[in-house]
């Protein structure tokens, strides 16, 4: 993590299997791009082709990864969109920094800095214009030559937060480019996170309604496990306590075709029959831990907020801030008949998970720091994307609860020949679930569309 030195590359390894030839490279990569002499972290990819085609000449696609601090997909466990890109690309899965296979960034590792000032100036640097250097570093690597100014424009396909950071590449390197597509991923340029948050609880709540709709059964069920819990000290596998504000965080599941349901088949295993009355089973209480705990992506607690973060205003728990202007999702009181019905929330980061999930009490502190800082810089060049020559199409997701609708459009019309498509048939997974996604997006780039 420490040691100086400019961009260097480690001997690749490849291998195959599942009808795949993967390559994994790992190249360090300044912290600071300002600073090419300072500290390096590491930065993994790894290239995928399909069997049979691994000596032809294909042009690359990055895929960047949703999140933000999630590491690329696997390919054994890769949404529909891989199979589709590898007919014409070599794919490329890059770790974004802090993820998987790159310099890891977490409670253990983020423990070598001595206090939160240090800690939060260096996770400064894990927001989309560092990744979009490290891609650029990336790209000189792979196609050729230490000097990205050398290499051949590569694609990128972005999804959710990797559009955010599809868009920051349109701004900061854009000849890096010959094409990109975003799907469900086009961010407010230059709106506040308070924004952000306020239209997305209008579209959370949209959600509740959808699925309560669909099980009309689970208010009453869902009411009950919110009324245990507040009158209980209900402990999950791992030992932490599942309150019922960490409850209302199952939402997050609405937001996706794949996972819509799963809420529903959680919660009709919730109680069992104990010695003193009904209990929360165990198969409940796991299943709840696998969805709320950040153990396995600390960085996207850490960063979701900060990764709108520019214009000299601090974030300041936005989401946190707006919540109260949304009253629906107050459960305060529900197992006195003071609240209800119970409401989800969603992809929202308030700062009293950094006192109950074990994986973010250690950064609590920097938390704070990082929802306190004014100076981020800016991520988006307004007028480099208005005068934007790179050929972009972007799936924007009509009830996406994720990223709103509105917002995406107006930016999408902001940047220069971006052609969105927007359809109501998929969710914001939709280019992990079907293939036809990626397969529209393509033809809308060949002018087929």
């Amino acid at each position: 993590m420490n040691s100086p030195a400019g961009p260097r590359a480690h001997a690749p390894v490849t291998y195959r299997h599942d009808g795949l030839v993967c390559t994994d490279h790992t190249l360090d990569v300044p912290l600071d791009h300002t600073d090419p002499d300072g500290p390096t972290l590491a930065l993994f990819a790894r290239e995928v082709t399909a069997a049979g085609r691994a000596h032809e000449d294909l042009p690359r696609l990055l895929w960047l990864q949703g999140g933000p601090g999630g590491r690329a997909e696997r390919p054994n466990a890769a949404g529909a969109w891989l199979r589709r890109a590898l007919q014409d690309y070599r794919v490329v899965l890059m770790d974004q920094r802090g993820t998987g296979r790159s310099t890891p960034a977490d409670r253990r590792t983020l423990a070598a800095f001595p206090d939160a000032e240090a800690t939060a100036a260096y996770l400064a640097h894990f927001r989309a214009d560092s990744i979009v250097r490290d891609a650029e570093a990336l790209r000189g690597h792979l196609q050729g030559g230490s000097d990205p100014r050398d290499a051949p424009p590569w694609t990128v396909l972005g999804q959710s937060f990797g559009g955010f950071c599809a868009l920051s590449y349109l701004s900061l390197a854009p000849e890096g480019l010959s094409q990109v597509f975003i799907t469900g991923g086009l961010p407010t340029l230059t709106g506040h996170a308070d924004d952000v948050y306020r239209a997305a609880y209008a579209r959370t709540l949209a959600h509740n309604e959808r699925y309560f709709a669909r099980y009309p059964g689970d208010q009453a069920l869902a009411d009950a496990v919110a009324a245990h819990l507040d009158g209980n000290d209900v402990r999950m596998p791992s030992g932490e306590r599942l309150s019922v504000r960490r409850f209302q965080m199952l939402g997050i599941t609405f937001g996706t075709a794949a996972k819509f349901d799963s809420l529903h088949y959680l919660l009709e295993s919730a109680f069992v029959p104990g010695p003193r009355g009904p209990e929360l089973s165990d198969v409940f209480l796991r299943g709840a831990d696998a969805v709320l705990s950040f153990a396995e992506r600390p960085l996207y607690a850490l960063l979701h907020e900060p990764i709108y973060g520019q214009g000299g205003r601090p974030t300041a728990w936005s989401a946190h801030r707006i919540r109260e202007e949304f009253p629906a999702f107050d459960a305060t009181g529900i197992a006195h008949g003071g609240a209800g019905p119970l409401r989800f929330t969603g992809e929202m980061i308030y700062p009293w998970q950094f006192e109950e999930d074990p994986a973010l009490v250690p950064l609590r502190e920097t938390a704070e720091v990082l929802a306190r800082r004014t100076d981020w810089p800016a991520l988006y060049d307004v007028d480099r994307l208005a005068a934007n020559e790179v050929p972009v199409a972007a799936a924007v997701y009509y009830d996406d609860m994720f990223v709103d609708r509105e917002q995406a459009l107006g930016t999408a019309s902001l940047v220069r020949g971006l052609r969105p498509w927007i359809t109501n048939t998929h969710a914001h997974d939709g280019v992990r679930t079907d293939p036809a996604v990626l397969d529209r997006l393509l033809a809308m780039a060949r002018g087929a569309l």
